[in-house]
């Protein structure tokens, strides 16, 4: 069985890209509004930052909907709430926002079950989809930061998951061992959040960086959404702490809270209250259709949605509740 290859992992036409990119150190502060214009265009391989429901750049994937992107293909890495807001684009009389998936963990929000409508667009049969390990595509995202076409590997040789991937198994030529190539992945548009950021892309994070540094190196373009736009000179006086560096980054979105209803390590705890809501209103398609057109199509703004979830006094519980989590630490 022939599987398809979502995205091209060649390096040298990585690099012809990358060599016009600029790297002149500037202001980049934009609107969610503008950077989702700008940066993110029809057919586009987009892959999201964050873990699970931790981090996630969930304002521009609310942007995505609200602008009705179409034919996306996504990186399926550690999806969750944020594959949930994106497949609120394959609503029926909406268009196909998701056209083709490179899938490694999506549908399912961990312990808090699987998303009734992520599902119902993965099993109609009019999204593509290849299967990864998490660890597979974390992997792609490595080659492409290192400015190489493919990675060698162990995993998951001799597993199902194979059989439904494109990755290739090759031959160590120093050892004779079996091992498999995994290709690079060179998304059109990467998308994070972090914790801070000054208005040229300088980003810091604070705990698991998961595969994003890997990420924003790989990204043709990059959009990073941050809780606080901090000055230039607080990231000179530590540029250790900088993981992401500017000439990476074309856009940087100041939005407090931007990963709502998702967890903020060490500033707010997730919102399970409104997770669990948007997951059993799923279960009525119709009903699904009236909460997006209230959360998503009806707001102007990210920050209009925090309002109607329950706007400060909310998100200051939240904070409380990471606070009390992490005292100590």
């Amino acid at each position: 069985m022939t599987v398809p290859l979502y995205a091209d992992p060649s390096a040298n036409r990585a690099r012809e890209f990358f060599r016009t990119k600029p790297r002149a150190l500037v202001d980049k502060v934009a609107s969610v509004k503008d950077a989702v214009t700008n940066l993110v265009s029809d057919g586009d391989y987009l892959a999201v930052g964050g873990f699970g429901a931790d981090r996630l750049p969930s304002a521009i994937c609310h942007e995505i909907v609200r602008q009705n992107k179409q034919n996306l293909t996504l990186a399926g890495h550690t999806a969750t709430h944020d594959f949930q807001i994106l497949a609120a684009g394959n609503l029926t009389g909406r268009g196909k926002l998701i056209a083709r998936v490179d899938s490694a963990y999506i549908v399912g929000l961990e312990a808090r079950g699987l998303s009734p409508h992520a599902r119902r667009v993965m099993e109609s049969g009019e999204v593509e989809s290849t299967e990864w390990s998490n660890y597979s595509l974390a992997v792609r995202f490595k080659a492409a930061a290192m400015g190489l076409p493919f990675l060698p590997m162990r995993s998951m040789l001799g597993t199902d998951t194979l059989k439904r991937s494109p990755a290739k198994e090759i031959v160590c030529p120093f050892t004779g061992e079996k091992l498999l190539a995994v290709p690079a992945c060179y998304p059109d548009v990467g998308v994070i959040h972090v914790h801070e950021s000054d208005r040229y892309g300088n980003c810091r994070i604070r705990g698991t960086s998961v595969a994003d540094i890997d990420l924003a190196r790989a990204s043709k373009k990059l959009i990073v959404t941050c809780e606080r736009l901090i000055p230039s000179d607080e990231i000179r006086s530590d540029p250790t702490r900088t993981v992401v560096p500017f000439y990476c980054v074309d856009a940087v979105c100041e939005v407090p809270f931007g990963s709502y209803p998702g967890n903020m390590p060490y500033e707010y705890f997730s919102d399970e209250v409104h997770i669990r809501h948007w997951l059993e209103i799923e279960a009525d398609e119709a009903k699904y259709k009236k909460f997006i057109d209230t959360y998503i199509h009806g707001v102007r703004d990210f920050a209009e949605y925090l309002q109607l979830c329950g706007g400060l006094p909310r998100l200051q519980e939240l904070r409380q509740e990471e606070f009390l989590l992490n005292r100590g630490k």
